[in-house]
């Protein structure tokens, strides 16, 4: 499962070059969706900005064979964000018919390479849009934030697994012989490191996403107003470190620095397992490079 039937005529190229494509072919997207919002209800896009803000949650899963699709929320929200509701033409209709119509117009043209040609990258038939409505989850009037964090957080949970490559940067062929992963992801990186050697493709940084299959998104990305931003959670991560957010000064703080030595460094039997594991670590290092001059391939 996952793997295809005929290896020699899958498009491996055209996988990688999908990946390195699909971040630019979702910003465009995003622009598209703007301007046929705007076009449905007759306005330019300048004043659509007046009228309400478009917020997204989107979320990268790794197919079983290796190929990455996406899952978003998309949101209408009022001009000033979550806080502000969006104007009543502003319909969950509206958004599901500019959410087709913009996907079908979007498109992005790989650079040209005589290894590749030059490949258009668009997004697939297989697009299912369904409307999230407050009803649906609730009796109130109010869209629960946990139904939509729930539905986010299945697929992110989903797209950590075993298809999406490894989780360090490959450094060499080599690398990708001894990867533990089957052959059809390590023919993936393999193509991603050939093609990131063209001069033409240079651009899209294959070798420094092998690892990746091509793809150099996030797992999970959003709009700035979709929710909280990394930097307010840094903030408050920081706050609470400090001290912030614990009250001390309101409890009553005993403080006993009374220390005693116990010791340092490994117990006899402590000692005995990192042995162990630093002689099995050098007996594969040695293995590796043996298996290495010897020409020898991983197989899955």
């Amino acid at each position: 499962m996952g793997q295809p039937l005929c290896r020699d005529c899958y498009d491996y190229a055209g996988h990688v070059l999908w990946h390195a494509s699909a971040g630019k072919l979702w910003n465009r997207y995003c622009h598209m969706l703007r301007r046929h919002l705007a076009t449905a209800v007759g306005i330019t896009q300048t004043r659509l900005r007046e009228h309400l803000t478009l917020s997204f949650a989107k979320v990268a899963e790794y197919q079983k064979r290796g190929a990455v699709h996406f899952h978003a929320v998309v949101r209408l929200d009022g001009p000033d964000g979550p806080s502000s509701p969006p104007p009543l033409w502003a319909t969950t209709d509206l958004l599901s018919d500019a959410v087709r119509s913009a996907a079908d117009q979007i498109e992005v043209h790989t650079p040209y390479s005589p290894a590749t040609g030059e490949r258009v990258i668009k997004w697939g038939k297989q697009l299912d849009v369904h409307a999230i409505r407050s009803d649906a989850f609730t009796e109130s009037s109010a869209m629960t934030d946990s139904a939509v964090a729930a539905y986010v957080a299945k697929y992110v949970s989903k797209s950590v697994g075993d298809s999406g490559g490894i989780d360090y940067r490959i450094q060499d062929v080599d690398s990708i012989r001894l990867a533990p992963v089957n052959a059809h992801l390590r023919a993936l990186m393999a193509t991603s490191w050939r093609l990131g050697g063209l001069p033409e493709l240079e651009g899209l940084n294959l070798r420094a996403w092998a690892h990746t299959l091509g793809y150099r998104g996030h797992v999970l990305t959003k709009s700035r107003q979709y929710s909280t931003t990394y930097g307010e959670l840094r903030a408050v991560r920081a706050d609470y470190q400090g001290g912030g957010a614990l009250a001390l000064e309101d409890r009553e703080t005993v403080t006993e620095s009374a220390w005693r030595y116990v010791g340092s460094g490994h117990s006899p039997a402590e000692a005995d397992i990192a042995y162990g594991i630093a002689e099995d670590l050098a007996n594969l290092r040695k293995l590796r490079k043996e298996m290495i001059a010897e020409g020898w391939r991983y197989a899955a």
